[in-house]
Formats: C-alpha cells, sequence, structure tokens
C-alpha cells in the first residue's frame, strides 16, 4: 500500500461510495456512537478547550523546536543500545527496513496497526522480497485478507459488515462459523497465535516517542502490539518524525485527548512503553531495536502555511464528525489518509497531480475545527489549498475563466446591475421544471441531484426596491 490506495477516476470513485448503503450505515452507526461516548468522556474530564490548548500548546512547542528533540531522541534511543535511522523518503525507510529483515534472514514479520508503514508501502516492499508479512490487528487482517485499503486512522474496516467479513474469511481461510464478531475473533486469534512464536521480526508504529527517554508509546485495543514487541527477537519501530513528545508529562495530556478523541474512551485497553531492547536479566523482549524516523515531506510542511496539520495526533475525531465522511467513507478519497485530516495532509505529502481533488470533498462546514483535540483549524487549510490551485493554474481552465468574468463583473456596479436584471429575465424563459438547456459540466452534475429554482423575471435589486417603496 502507498498514500494512493486506488487507480479509479476521483468522480467514479466517488460514485461507487455514495451507493454503498452498508458503509454509508456503518459509517453513520459509528459516528453517531463514538460522538456519543466522546462527549460523555468530555464532559467527565471537565476544562476541555483548557485541555485542547494545552495540547495544542504542546504540539507547536514541538514543531518549533524538532531539530533539537529528533537529536535528543536519537541519542536516547542509541543510549539505550537501539539503532536509529532518518529516513527522508519513503524508498529509504523501506529499503532499510527491508535490509533489516535481510540481515536477519527475516521469513516472517508480525505488524501490528500502523498508518506510517501503510503511507510508505512497506508492506509491498517486504512481500516482494519474499517476507511473509502478517497483519495482526484484527480489522488490518481483514483487509489484508481481502486486499483492501484502510478507511479510517482508528476503526480501519469501517466499511464492512459482518456478514463481508465472514465471507472474505470463508473465501480466503476456509473458515465456516458463523458471523458472530464473538466467533469469528476467536478463528483469527487462532489463526495467528504462532505466528507471534515463530515470526523473526515484530514491526510496530509509534504514537508518541519520548524525547527524554527514547521511549516509544503505543496506544492500542488490542493485544497485538504488544505480541509482535515481545515475542519476535527483532523491534522495528516506525514513526512519522513528528510524533515526538518533550517528555513523559506531555505524553500523559496527550494520551488523555488521544483516546477521549478517537474512540470516547478515558483510556484504551492497551498503553505500552518500550525503551530500546531487552536488558541482560530479562526475558522478554526483542533482543534488537530499531527506531525508522520517516520525513516523507514532513519537513517541507514546517514553517509553511499548512505547518498546523503536523499537530495531528491520529485520533480520526475529525472523521467523526465530517458529513462528507459520513456519505463516501475514508475509501471515497482513494488515500490512506481520509476525511478533512487527508484533504490537507494527503496533497502536501503525495502532490497535487494525485490528490488534487480531495480538498473539495468538504462543505467548509467548520465541524472538524470544533472537535480537533488540537485545534488544527482543518477547513481553513482545506480553503487554503483551494486558493493554492487558483494561483498555481492548477484547476481546470473552465473554472478559472468563468470565476475571472465573474471577479470582473463584480468590480463593475453598471455591469454587475445589467447581468442581474437580463439574468433574471432569462432565467424565467430559459429553465423548465427545475433544469436548464445546457445539462453540461458542473450543471449537468449540479442538476442531477437538484433543481434550479424557477426564475420570476424579478432581479433581487427589483424586488428590494419594490419592498423598500412598500414599507415606507
Amino acid at each position: 500500500m502507498s498514500l494512493r490506495t486506488s487507480t479509479i477516476p476521483f468522480k467514479d470513485l466517488i460514485n461507487r461510495q455514495v451507493h454503498d448503503e452498508v458503509m454509508q450505515k456503518a459509517v453513520a452507526n459509528a459516528q453517531e456512537t463514538i460522538g456519543r461516548n466522546r462527549q460523555k468522556m468530555i464532559d467527565d474530564l471537565g476544562h476541555w478547550e483548557d485541555w485542547r490548548d494545552r495540547a495544542t500548546q504542546i504540539r507547536d512547542h514541538v514543531l518549533a523546536n524538532l531539530d533539537a528533540y529528533l537529536y535528543q531522541l536519537s541519542e536516547k534511543v542509541e543510549e539505550h543500545g537501539g539503532h536509529v535511522f532518518f529516513a527522508e523518503t519513503k524508498e529509504e525507510a523501506t529499503q532499510y527496513i527491508l535490509s533489516v529483515a535481510r540481515e536477519k534472514k527475516a521469513k516472517k514479520i508480525v505488524k501490528a496497526k500502523s498508518m506510517v508503514t501503510e503511507e510508505i508501502g512497506m508492506n509491498d516492499a517486504l512481500e516482494n522480497a519474499g517476507i511473509n508479512v502478517i497483519e495482526t490487528d484484527l480489522a488490518e487482517f481483514i483487509l489484508q485478507q481481502a486486499k483492501d485499503a484502510p478507511s479510517h486512522v482508528v476503526v480501519p474496516a469501517i466499511h464492512k459488515n459482518r456478514e463481508q467479513i465472514r465471507q472474505i474469511f470463508h473465501d480466503k481461510l476456509g473458515y465456516n462459523g458463523s458471523d458472530t464478531p464473538e466467533e469469528m475473533t476467536r478463528f483469527v486469534r487462532q489463526k495467528i497465535r504462532d505466528d507471534f512464536f515463530t515470526a523473526d521480526i515484530g514491526v510496530t508504529g509509534c504514537n508518541f516517542a519520548v524525547a527524554e527517554t527514547g521511549s516509544v508509546c503505543l496506544v492500542t485495543n488490542e493485544g497485538n502490539a504488544r505480541l509482535s514487541t515481545t515475542l519476535p527477537k527483532t523491534h522495528i519501530a516506525v514513526m512519522g518524525m513528528e510524533r515526538i513528545a518533550p517528555t513523559f508529562k506531555e505524553v500523559d495530556i496527550l494520551i488523555t485527548m488521544l483516546a477521549r478523541s478517537a474512540v470516547g474512551l478515558r483510556l484504551t485497553g492497551y498503553n505500552t512503553w518500550l525503551t530500546g531492547p531487552r536488558e541482560k536479566d530479562h526475558v522478554d523482549g526483542p533482543e534488537d531495536f530499531h527506531l525508522v524516523i520517516v520525513d516523507n515531506g514532513r519537513s517541507k510542511i514546517i514553517g509553511t502555511e499548512f505547518k498546523d496539520i503536523l499537530r495531528c495526533i491520529r485520533c480520526g475525531a475529525c472523521m467523526n464528525t465530517c458529513p462528507a465522511y459520513r456519505h463516501i467513507g475514508g475509501q471515497g478519497y482513494g488515500s490512506i489518509y481520509p476525511g478533512p485530516v487527508g484533504a490537507v495532509l494527503t496533497p502536501l505529502l503525495g502532490g497535487y497531480k494525485d490528490f488534487k481533488n480531495l480538498p473539495y470533498v468538504c462543505s467548509l462546514c467548520t465541524a472538524c475545527d470544533s472537535v480537533c483535540p488540537v485545534k488544527i483549524p482543518l477547513s481553513s487549510l482545506i480553503k487554503k489549498h483551494r486558493d493554492v490551485m487558483v494561483r498555481e493554474k492548477i484547476t481546470p481552465i473552465t473554472e478559472r475563466t468563468i470565476t475571472d468574468i465573474f471577479n470582473y463583473v463584480n468590480r463593475h456596479p453598471t455591469l454587475w446591475k445589467v447581468g442581474m436584471n437580463w439574468g433574471a429575465h432569462a432565467a424565467r424563459w430559459f429553465i423548465k421544471e427545475g433544469k436548464a438547456p445546457l445539462n453540461i459540466g458542473a450543471l449537468k452534475e449540479w442538476t442531477e441531484a437538484r433543481n434550479l429554482p424557477k426564475g420570476d423575471g424579478e432581479s433581487f435589486r427589483n424586488w428590494f426596491k419594490k419592498h423598500q417603496k412598500e414599507e415606507k
């Protein structure tokens, strides 16, 4: 996998998603359930806006001093016997991981859920080299069997119901049990239990790295991450370069915000802190530890008008409230990072050539702004993307021409007045039963979903003047 998850043309992808009733029902239920639980946890915590302010300050402080904290982190990891690799590109990251796997003569890798490894396409790189990679997170395991991409940063298989999951297990793994979550979970656990014992390497992401101690923090709702880091002889942690906290004091605040915002819990099921490989007198843990710190375009965002997006802690709160996401789901974005955060981050990491449509998958309702635990102005950043694309002439020439004409007319009152009067009369004659005579382009797409208002031949200015006289 990599940033791009689909080769289907964007409009076709959207059209497919808006007709996926299973996905829409699942997303709606998840948004409502998580939303209720989130609000309850926020109310119980109290002083939520103060918590948001503090979390924002922490993330801003880290980003402003990122070079120093990265240096401190790497020094501490190596001090504890670990290895650190800075990867400027996704290719450098995957090649390093592959080199470690070859050095260890690895044949099997167990992997905990990680968005950054999806971003860099780690699984494909390893599997192309003949190494078996097993996703051990239940949802990610489902998607791996289905050869599908995640559609949410926290609930990756949200677009599939249990009947679909049972069919996947039946077709791929010979499962003949019921579609109850309990029975299917037991089946998967039994299937991958031996993999933990026989895997040569365990791979995880990193929610937060603690610069002061060189520790890696993993936040999960399953025990798979602990097994992936405890049983294999080698542990590789992969992290985006911005995912740092100065001390455990700051991690405490960030985890408090993460758990409540992501799934509406005070604390997730498993919170694990790992510091280097195991010590000599310990029996659990890896003999070798590698931390891969991924840039992949992040350094180019620092100091720009989009820098606020690097505050993101991958909680998924923006997706859990977004009305656009509710209708098209994560698959509709064609990106590893969907929803409002994906609409901002993905074009920055992957470029406008492949992801120029994402900033337009947004109504600018600002709901995401109000729920983000680190106060990222997502709607404003999405609008900035649109501004950039206009300035760089990435938007369609027809759109730019129409906008230029509108702006010109808008700057000349006489032309505007004539245009409004003419348009009012024209609408009366041309709009029939909510449709225009020329149903092409954007106008066609508009009228397919809604009717145009019936024209009465009167402009707003004339209507307003008439009513002013009547009031007098």
